[in-house]
């Protein structure tokens, strides 16, 4: 009698299955069903944050580049570090510049150094010429700027933003932005007409000098760092919205 209803007992509970015969079977396991939490997929604050007080450029894949559009790119330092605008650091990014202007199907047309931050106006093959061409000219002006400084370490504070150009007006704003961002900031010049940590003194589009070269402001010599332009757009075609004034001062909304 015991045994008989501890077996009914234990079979009821789901430990053994008596077959027809009544003899008892192997027990049956019932695996249980446990909650796990979520992770990944989307969900409210997923995703990579910001660093420090200014939001970081979109990690997104960069969209296609066709090789007719030229690019606005702006670089930032990063916080701590000291100001660019300087005749020592300038000489040093300037012969960076000069070196990896012209690599991999990239080319460095314009750009102006700011006291924390770099603007230039670029060409590329395509999206990933314009990307390797830029690791490359990045990588040379950190490496440069910490030999200077004396230190180690990462010296621009998040990935380059790039601006596709892709009509005349667009360049030629992108340009006086680029060309004139030291008036845009009110940065004082002195009696200069151009940005002395610029490439205004080898650009062709002053409406001062009728679209030439200027000759005599500064004395400048050496030879320019950076590669001749060769989409029509930076070329020529914006030149159709009008010559650059040496004192216009650039739009905001031209970044």
């Amino acid at each position: 009698m015991l045994v008989d209803f501890g077996l009914d007992f234990l079979s009821r509970a789901g430990y053994f299955l008596p077959n027809q015969m009544g003899r008892k079977r192997q027990p049956v396991l019932i695996q249980q069903q446990l909650a796990f939490a979520r992770r990944g997929g989307r969900r409210p604050g997923a995703g990579r944050k910001p660093k420090g007080e200014r939001a970081g450029v979109s990690h997104k894949t960069r969209g296609a580049l066709a090789a007719r559009f030229p690019v606005h790119v702006t670089v930032r330092l990063d916080r701590g570090l000291p100001r660019l605008r300087d005749k020592r650091t300038y000489r040093v990014l300037r012969d960076a510049f000069a070196a990896g202007c012209d690599r991999f199907g990239f080319r460095l047309a314009q750009y102006s150094v700011q006291t924390n931050h770099l603007h230039m106006i670029c060409e590329g093959r395509d999206k990933n010429a314009l990307a390797r061409g830029m690791q490359g000219l990045l990588i040379r002006l950190a490496r440069a700027l910490n030999r200077l400084w004396g230190r180690r370490g990462r010296v621009f504070a998040d990935r380059y933003h790039g601006r596709i150009l892709r009509t005349p007006r667009e360049v030629r704003n992108a340009l006086c932005y680029v060309l004139n961002n030291a008036r845009r900031h009110a940065v004082r010049l002195g009696n200069a007409l151009l940005d002395p940590f610029g490439t205004g003194f080898w650009f062709d589009g002053w409406k001062e000098t009728g679209g030439r070269v200027p000759q005599g402001l500064t004395g400048r010599e050496e030879e320019a760092p950076l590669a001749r332009a060769r989409t029509w757009l930076l070329a020529m075609g914006w030149r159709k919205r009008g010559l650059l004034g040496m004192l216009e001062i650039p739009a905001a909304g031209a970044s």
